[in-house]
Order: C-alpha cells, then structure tokens, then sequence
C-alpha cells in the first residue's frame, strides 16, 4: 500500500487492522497462520496499458504456476484488479504456515490461504501477488497477471509500486531456509524488479499510504528494492532466518540481472 493512496480491499474491523503482527488464518486449515496484515482502503486506481520501457537490466522470467493450477472451485466473485504504473520494490513475508508439506501439496496450501484471507477476514483476493514454496516452485497469486503492475496487498501502507513475494512456510531464527525457495525468490526478484529497470540491492523511494505502517501517512521513505515485510510494518515477517538471507537474495537477483 505504498506511493499513492490504497485499494479498497477489505472491510474488517479497525481493531483486527491495528495487529501488529502476523494474524490467524482459516481455522479449518490446521493452524495456518496468514501474515499478510496490512491491507489499506484506498482509492481504487484502474490504470490504463502503461508502454514498458526498455532496460539496461533486464532478467528472464522464470517459470510461474498460473493461479488456475490452485484455486480450483474456491473462487469468489470479486472487483477487477487494481494497478499501478510499475513495480520498483519487493517485500518479502513468510506465510507462518508448518513447513513439512509436501511440495505436491503446495497448491491446496494455498487455497487455504486465499480462503482464509477471502472468507473470514473478508479480502477480495489473496494478498500476495506470489507465493514460492520450499522446492522452488513459484505460483501466481492474486489475480491481474504476472507481468502487469498488480497493486497487492499485502505490506501495510506500501502495497502501491510494490510487489509481495511470499515464501510457504515460517521461517523464524534457526530454521533452515531452502536453498531452492531463495533461488526462486531470487528469480523471480530479478525478472519483477528488471521490468522497471531496478537494481535488487539499491534502496528506493515509496510513499507511506495508512498510518497504521512504521511511517506516517504520505511520508516519503527510502527503503530497500528487495524488502523485508517488517521493513515497513511492525512485525517479524518473513521470520528472522529469512530475513538473515536477504542480502543474498538480492546479490544474487542482481547478478541474474546481469549487473556487476
């Protein structure tokens, strides 16, 4: 929810916006626990074909599992997607779910994710544009398509200009982090951010949408491409192992990029 006003995307109660970290998910999902908190109402902005200009950088695309592959009979009517005119940053969460899935069961996973987020908190979409799970394996998230701007909502006050990249499973201090989930993320990093001709490990402005983020409303922050969700809400996703791989992460997306 970031440079310039948020998507009006949920109606849940002030008090269930106001935690400040990652909330409970559908209670028939054994325990998945969501931690996409920060979705902003906002103006909805229905952007028109925005002409992609040409980049230095640019990485290729990797594999991405349409939603179809997912969602199966769980889709709910909703609005049309919103967007913005690019994407210049990634925040990364983890999804506070068991880790010892099979990646065969990735896709039912996130079913239970949509359904939590579109059914008791009332979302009109899943909040994550992404979602990778631990064999490296990367499935579209919320509807608009892959290469357009989707505005998500996923990171409190900065879902404008941003994407949400969310990696299945909790990765909190001393749990080992997949070496295939963080090339994917890398990847997928890479190939997002080079659309807009961005370097992985510089910082870039975004503009505080809600009050509610670690920024006042209309604040101008820097902060970095590849981020942390706690880098703009008060929270501990994605979990302090994943957070500890960032650097990596964006060093790696950098040189898919073919950056020095």
């Amino acid at each position: 929810m970031g440079s310039m006003g948020d998507s009006r995307v949920l109606r849940v109660p002030g008090a269930a916006r106001a935690v400040l970290a990652c909330l409970p998910g559908l209670a028939a999902a054994a325990g998945l626990v969501l931690c996409a908190v920060g979705v902003d109402r906002t103006t909805s902005r229905q952007a028109h074909p925005v002409a992609r200009p040409t980049v230095a950088h640019p990485a290729a695309k990797p594999r991405i599992v349409p939603r179809t592959a997912w969602i199966a009979d769980a889709e709910r009517s909703q609005p049309p997607p919103r967007y913005d005119d690019r994407v210049v940053a990634v925040f990364l969460h983890h999804t506070d779910s068991p880790n010892g899935y099979d990646c065969a069961d990735a896709p039912r996973i996130i079913r239970y994710l949509y359904a939590g987020q579109t059914g008791s908190r009332d979302w009109d979409d899943i909040g994550y544009n992404f979602v990778v799970d631990r064999c490296g394996t990367i499935y579209e998230g919320r509807a608009g398509g892959v290469e357009r701007p989707v505005t998500g909502a996923h990171t409190q006050g900065f879902n404008h200009r941003t994407t949400g990249i969310a990696a299945l499973g909790t990765f909190t201090a001393g749990v080992t982090v997949p070496q295939a989930m963080t090339d994917a993320i890398a990847a997928l990093t890479a190939w997002k951010l080079g659309l807009s001709g961005t370097d992985p490990r510089t910082r870039v402005p975004l503009v505080s949408s809600n009050d509610l983020s670690r920024f006042a409303s209309g604040t101008t922050v820097t902060l970095p491409a590849l981020a942390a969700h706690t880098d703009g809400y008060m929270t501990s996703c994605p979990g302090a192992a994943l957070t500890a791989r960032l650097p990596a992460i964006r060093q790696t997306a950098a040189r898919l990029q073919g950056r020095r």
